[in-house]
Order: structure tokens, then sequence, then C-alpha cells
């Protein structure tokens, strides 16, 4: 595969995790946020499992040993942020949603320093501030700006960012399909468990959501993990980051145009930070980089 190739699965991939949001959204009309959570990853889980079956034949060694406790705890992490923000998309617009996601690129660092006592580069700290002064303009610029849902949104790309570390661990296995379908069967047994004690489950409310359950579960989550898994072994990770990162957009558009969703001026200017606090960490720490390497070589 070519690189432009890849890079251009990428886009694809953000994008359906950019529209994602909107039946995430309507979803909410028909059924709880446990029971939506467990439907989209048993869907995910099932339609993965053929492929990691045949990811495994075609592996040279066997089942690797760790493998599932790593999945299993990447399951569980999965499953916190995704009831955060699924319960916070409720009263969250889809815009807003979209843009609080994407903090967890600002908070990956941070967990990296704290699990694994690698410091992040001296960039990180300002895009942290540029962050957190984009989430007070994007609720109005106000306190009591932000909804309840905003809040647990925000909350769940801690979890999100956890979830990252976990992944980056678990690709020492080389069995990306068999990690995702343990961790969505994970999700799914914790989803439905929660909507058994918590929720009503009825049939014809999923039935309702089918839409919604089938574009999250086979789209968002079986085919875009398989897809990323493909893409960044031709794109580098800097790369791939940014363009992942532009599911934001794409969920503001897809809000724009099928919602009707709205973000005042101060608004875009809360979201233009966040975006750009987004890019500065994932590309600030290697254009450091190229200048001393490049000063070294003018000094020498």
């Amino acid at each position: 595969m070519r690189r432009i190739h890849a890079d251009l699965i990428l886009v694809f991939a953000a994008i359906i995790w950019g529209v994602a949001f909107i039946f995430q959204k309507t979803a909410m009309d028909h059924v709880g946020p446990l029971l939506f959570v467990a439907a989209r990853s048993i869907v995910a889980a099932l339609a993965l499992a053929p492929l990691a079956v045949y990811e495994g034949r075609r592996a040279p060694d066997q089942f690797p040993t760790g493998l599932l406790s790593i999945a299993v705890l990447a399951g569980g992490i999965f499953f916190v942020g995704a009831i955060a923000q699924q319960t916070g998309i409720i009263t969250a617009s889809v815009t807003n949603t979209g843009f609080l996601t994407a903090l967890y690129v600002v908070f990956t660092p941070f967990l990296v320093w704290l699990f694994m006592r690698r410091a992040p580069a001296w960039i990180v700290w300002p895009a942290v501030a540029m962050s957190f002064a984009g989430m007070w303009l994007l609720g109005g610029g106000t306190v009591g700006g932000f909804a309840q849902g905003d809040l647990l949104v925000a909350i769940s790309a801690v979890f999100w960012a956890t979830h990252v570390v976990i992944v980056a661990q678990a690709t020492r296995h080389a069995r990306p399909v068999a990690f995702s379908a343990i961790q969505f069967a994970v999700v799914g047994v914790l989803g439905l468990a929660g909507a058994l004690m918590f929720e009503t489950i009825s049939f014809s409310a999923l039935a309702s959501a089918w839409r919604e359950i089938a574009y999250v579960g086979l789209l968002s989550s079986a085919l875009t993990f398989t897809l990323l898994a493909i893409a960044m072994r031709y794109t580098p990770p800097t790369e791939a980051a940014i363009i992942v990162s532009s599911e934001t957009l794409f969920a503001a558009l897809a809000a724009y145009l099928v919602l009707g969703e709205r973000l005042s001026l101060i608004g875009w200017c809360g979201a233009g930070l966040i975006l750009a606090a987004v890019l500065l960490v994932q590309t600030g720490p290697q254009l450091i980089h190229r200048w001393r390497s490049a000063e070294a070589d003018i000094m020498h």
C-alpha cells in the first residue's frame, strides 16, 4: 500500500468517527446508554470474531501470553469512557462532544508520564492551558456554561487517553484484531450487565435503534479499528494522529448539516483553541526535535 492510500483510509475513518456522534445522539431517543454501549460492542465483537480467527491462523506463533489480560483491561477502561461519553451526549451537543472528546490527545502525554515515567515535552504545557481555555469558551465563557453532559464527555476523554496508553502496550502482541474483538466482548458483557441492573431492556426499543447500533457497531467500531491497524503500518504515528483528529471537524460539520447545531463566535474560538492544542501536542515534540537537530548541524 502506498502512503497516500493509507492517509486516505485514515481520512475515511475520521469521517466515520465524526458522523458516529450523530448516531450516538439519536440512539438515546430509543435506548439507554448502557444498553446502547452493550449492543454496539456485541455487534463489533461478533463482526471481528471471524477476522480474529483468520488472523490467528496466519500468525506464526500461538496465542500470545498476556494478550487476554491486557485486552480485558482495555475493555474495562473503554467501557467506563464509553458510558461517560454516551451519558454525556444525552444533554451535550454533538459539536461539543466531538471537540471535548479530542482532549484525550492532550491528556495522553500526562498519563504516559504517570504510568511510564516519561515526562512530556515542555510544549505540552501550553497545550494544556489552551485546551482548558478552549473548554471554558466552548461553554460560553461562563463558569456555569457547561452542561453536566459536557463535563461527562470531558471526563470520558481521560479514560480514552488511558485506553490509548494500554493499546500502545498491546501492540507488541501483534494481534490487533484479536485484541479488539476481546476488548469489545468485555465492553458488551459489562454493558449488558449494567443494563440489566439499571435500565429497562426492550427489544422493540433495540429494533428502533438498529440503524444507530449497526453504524456504530459495524462501521465506527469493527471496520475503523481494522482500517486503523492496516493504515498505521504505512503512515507515521504523528501524521496518523493529525489525520484522525479531524474527526472533530467532521462531527461539527455533520451536526450542522443533520441536526442544525450552531456554535456562537465565542464557542468557535473555544473549539479552535482545543483543536490547536491537539495539533500542538501531536506535532510540537517533533518540531522541537527537528529544530534542535538543525541547530546542532549548524553548530558543527
